[in-house]
């Protein structure tokens, strides 16, 4: 499981998935959403809009899982 460090309070799912690679555009999360399984803290979620937040976990088939981490002011 790999770390995506986040800068602000949460990240939104679509965000996310632009971050990771896993889409090329912001626009293509919603296709990408509902070809494909995510799941986040072991439930499957189609909300592009879903606030993640420092903890929370991702599976993105074909790309990965990651852990959010919130980087800290003094990291």
């Amino acid at each position: 499981m790999k770390n995506l460090q986040i800068g602000t309070e949460y990240v939104t799912l679509g965000q996310m998935l632009k971050m990771t690679d896993a889409i090329s555009s912001g626009g293509m999360s919603k296709w990408f959403l509902s070809e494909n399984e995510v799941l986040v803290n072991d439930e499957a979620e189609v909300r592009r809009g879903r606030k993640l937040r420092d903890g929370d976990r991702v599976n993105i088939p074909g790309v990965g899982q990651f852990r959010i981490v919130e980087q800290t002011s003094g990291q």
